[in-house]
This record gives structure tokens, C-alpha cells and sequence, in this order.
């Protein structure tokens, strides 16, 4: 619990600070406290795991560091093309961070070896400083690093067995579109963010509750046909497939994406979260279609309500919002 607390005060040290070194001595204190929660001694890989998030954050905290020490002298002769440089750089630098593509390769290695509770942490909870700190005055830098994620994660994604690479590259995808609401409206962004939390909670609960990790072990896993009804309707809607819940931050992002004229950049982030769609839909197909009767893996049948209802409120409810939002325009 100490460990836990001193994370989200890190972050909140982050997102309140009124100075840069404010800002970077806060992301030190989330990172240093997420490095304990890490370890398990349950877990074989959890000392490599940390060890892998350490380096690459420390990196990220160095680069972001160096660009913030510059930027804060005066390059007189030099001081628009120093300052465009030194953005980039710190850009990339909290890009770094949130794990978002083309820097992305230590961030399915690292939920690789984490438990279902480190990984929601990271998928989630880890993006709100580096996304509350990110500049988006560069427009051409931000698209271009939103059309490598969606194109990286749709690609990557398709060829994974393992569940937790599955959402780490659903994370990156996620990112891109996290990125794009910021370039407009934060508030768009916050109600991505809350609405990304809200699916990948409902999945990583049902995970958690019966021990899931691999693609092979969805075939069977419960017995209940209304647990994989509801599995399945959490990632069409952690798709963005209409008319679930995660469409809605979908809608409300292109909108805003077509009124500043970023229709080409808009239809290729469509065209590539599509990908992402097909490696969903292949795991809830085989969910439901599919049953093996002699299991490898151990699994714990006993089906609590609170984990039904609770993972799938939401979900329902989307139905129920968007179809009185079309009648209501």
C-alpha cells in the first residue's frame, strides 16, 4: 500500500506542478515506486521485468531532463530552430515513457512478466503524466507518430499468442488515438482515457478471475455461456466496434479530426484499427465457437456475480447512450 500510494501521488506531484523540475521529480516518484510493486516472488521474471522498465525509463527521464536544462537557456541566434529540435526531443522522450510506436519495443517485453494488476497499472495508469506533459504544437511530428502506432500495433499484433501482448499492442493503438484528442481538446481526452480504463478493467478482471494468460487457454476457459457473451461484447467494444461503449471517444475523435481538416490522417486510423478489430474478433470467435476438452491449464470454474455484472454494466449501458444520443441529434 505504500508503494501504491506513493505511485499515484507521483503522478498527481506530476499533473499539479507549476515547474519543469516539479514535473520530472514527480515522474521519478511514480517510477521509483512502481519498480517494488513489480517484484514478485511468485513471479520468475519479475526481477528481469523491472529491471528492463527501469532502464528504459531512466533513459526517457534523462533525454527529458537534457531537452527541458536546454530549453530553459537562450540560444539567441539560434533560438526557433534550437527550440523546435529540443521539442522533438522532449516529445519523444514521454513517447518514450507511455511506450507509444516508434518507441515502443521495450513495452510488450515488459507486460510480458508482470501479473494482471502491474499490467493494468501500466496500461493505464502509467499514460496520465507523460499524456498531461506531452506538447502537441508540432502538427506534422504528432501525425507521424500517430500513423506509426496505429500501423505498428495493427501489424504486430495479428501474429501474438500471448494475451498481454495482445493488449499491450492495443495500448499502443489506443495511444495514437489518446494523442490525436489531445492535438484539439482535453476533455476529449480524458473521456478516452476513463472509457479505455472502464473496458480494459472488465477484460483483465475476467483474466485475473481465471487465470489467463495465453491465447490457447480462451478456448475453454469457462463454462458459462453468458461469460463469454459478455467476454466478447468487452473487446468489440474495446474495438470500437458501434454500437459499444468504445465507439463513442471513436465518434467524438474523428468529428474533431474532420473539422481541422484531418480527414487522410482520420481514414488510415480507421483503415489500421481495423487490424487491431480482426486479431479481436479472432479471439472472441474461437471463444465461443470452440471447445477443447482436454485442458492443459488449471482453471477455477467458480463464477462470482460482482465479476459479471461489474465488468459488463458498462458495456450494457453503451447501448442503451449511444442509440439516445443518434435519436437525440
Amino acid at each position: 500500500m505504500l508503494f501504491f500510494s506513493t505511485l499515484l501521488i507521483g503522478t498527481l506531484i506530476t499533473i499539479s506542478s507549476y515547474s519543469w523540475m516539479g514535473m520530472w521529480m514527480g515522474l521519478e516518484i511514480n517510477l521509483l515506486s512502481i519498480i517494488p510493486l513489480m517484484n514478485n516472488k511468485f513471479n520468475l521474471f519479475s526481477s528481469e521485468t523491472s529491471v528492463k522498465y527501469f532502464i528504459v525509463q531512466a533513459l526517457a527521464s534523462t533525454t527529458l531532463m537534457f531537452s527541458i536544462i536546454f530549453m530553459s537557456m537562450n540560444f539567441s541566434p539560434w533560438n526557433s530552430f534550437m527550440n523546435l529540435n529540443l521539442l522533438m526531443i522532449f516529445n519523444s522522450s514521454l513517447l518514450m515513457k507511455m511506450g507509444a510506436a516508434p518507441f515502443h519495443f521495450w513495452f510488450p517485453e515488459v507486460i510480458e512478466g508482470l501479473n494482471w494488476f502491474n499490467s493494468f497499472i501500466l496500461l493505464t495508469w502509467q499514460k496520465i503524466a507523460p499524456m498531461m506533459l506531452i506538447i502537441t504544437n508540432s502538427t506534422l511530428f504528432m501525425t507521424i507518430i500517430i500513423i506509426t502506432s496505429t500501423m505498428i500495433s495493427g501489424i504486430m499484433g495479428m501474429n501474438q499468442t500471448s494475451i498481454r501482448k495482445i493488449l499491450a499492442y492495443s495500448s499502443i493503438n489506443h495511444i495514437s488515438w489518446m494523442i490525436a484528442t489531445l492535438m484539439f481538446f482535453k476533455t476529449l481526452w480524458l473521456i478516452y482515457f476513463t472509457i479505455y480504463s472502464i473496458i480494459s478493467m472488465n477484460l483483465i478482471l475476467i483474466f485475473n478471475k481465471f487465470n489467463i494468460f495465453y491465447f490457447k487457454q480462451i478456448f475453454n476457459f469457462i463454462k458459462s455461456p453468458l461469460m463469454k457473451l459478455f467476454f466478447t461484447l468487452n473487446f468489440f467494444s474495446l474495438g470500437g466496434l458501434p454500437p459499444f461503449l468504445g465507439f463513442f471517444p471513436k465518434w467524438l475523435t474523428i468529428q474533431f479530426m474532420i473539422n481541422n481538416n484531418l480527414m487522410i490522417t482520420a481514414f488510415f486510423m480507421i483503415l489500421m484499427t481495423l487490424l487491431t478489430l480482426f486479431f479481436y474478433i479472432r479471439i472472441t470467435f474461437t471463444a465461443l465457437t470452440f471447445k477443447i476438452s482436454n485442458q492443459k491449464f488449471k482453471i477455477n470454474e467458480n463464477i462470482n456475480l460482482f465479476y459479471i455484472w461489474s465488468s459488463n454494466f458498462m458495456t450494457i449501458f453503451s447501448l442503451i447512450l449511444i442509440t439516445l444520443m443518434i435519436n437525440l441529434t
